[in-house]
């Protein structure tokens, strides 16, 4: 049974979700269609990354991920169809692939399909999902288009190192408000050797000195930091607001000063 699985931008209220699952059932009723999110803010692929990047993984190889994120073609960012780690994914080639992926795709395919509609403002019930439709069915990931070599480049904000500190940034923020940064687990321990440390943000006098394992490692109400399931730096309050509470926005300096 194909399953496919979309993320998008347009929310709950208006009629493309039912429009796209509606075109897909009705030309293979016994798909399995997941729901992602479709509550990224409009045209940010940087989120809409992120959020695949650390589920995709979990489907069953062979999955279909349609992303209906800043999905307007143009000679820059073409529709495109991907496959990845036994996955595939079809969208506009906007930059929100090479966010995804850390390794080069096996495939990179520009789609070439004669849309049913005459209108070009939907490109994913129009697009998206005749390719979905083709690879769910079995077919051949080439015979939706020209290959390509590469795809369009969208630089990750990595985290720095200074001598004994590590300078990242916020790079999401989930809907606890738990703030996760760009600083990996694994660079954590190659620079930090063990050694104290003080992780500083934002707000002055609020530091922290120690990770946690879990959020009720510290009382209600109080800030930790732990590494979470995505490997990357989280500061959160125990059942709390850390975004609010801490002041920490989307791209906002978190920074870890190790003791020499």
């Amino acid at each position: 049974m194909a399953i496919i699985t979309l993320i998008s931008d347009w929310g709950l209220k208006d009629h493309y979700l039912g429009a796209v699952k509606g075109t897909i059932l009705s030309q293979i009723p016994e798909t399995t269609i997941v729901d992602i999110t479709h509550l990224i803010p409009s045209f940010d692929i940087q989120q809409a990354s992120f959020i695949l990047k650390n589920c995709y993984f979990n489907f069953p190889k062979g999955t279909v991920h349609i992303i209906g994120v800043n999905t307007e073609a143009s000679i820059k960012s073409p529709h495109t169809a991907i496959e990845y780690d036994g996955h595939y994914f079809i969208g506009a080639d906007n930059g929100v692939f090479a966010l995804i992926f850390d390794n080069e795709p096996e495939k990179i395919i520009e789609l070439n399909l004669i849309q049913d509609s005459d209108y070009f403002t939907f490109s994913t019930r129009d697009v998206f999902v005749k390719a979905a439709v083709h690879l769910a069915n079995g077919n051949k990931i080439e015979e939706l288009g020209l290959e390509r070599k590469a795809l369009n480049d969208r630089m990750h904000i990595k985290a720095v190192v200074e001598k004994s500190m590590i300078r990242g940034s916020v790079i999401y923020v989930d809907a606890y408000e738990n703030v996760i940064t760009n600083i990996r687990e694994s660079l954590f321990k190659e620079i930090g050797k063990s050694r104290r440390f003080n992780i500083y943000f934002r707000t002055p006098g609020y530091e922290i000195n120690q990770l946690s394992l879990s959020y009720n490692d510290v009382v209600l109400g109080e800030k930790l930091a732990l590494f979470g399931s995505t490997g990357f730096l989280e500061i959160a309050i125990n059942q709390g607001k850390a975004s609010s509470l801490l002041g920490l926005k989307m791209n906002d300096v978190v920074r870890i000063e190790f003791d020499d």
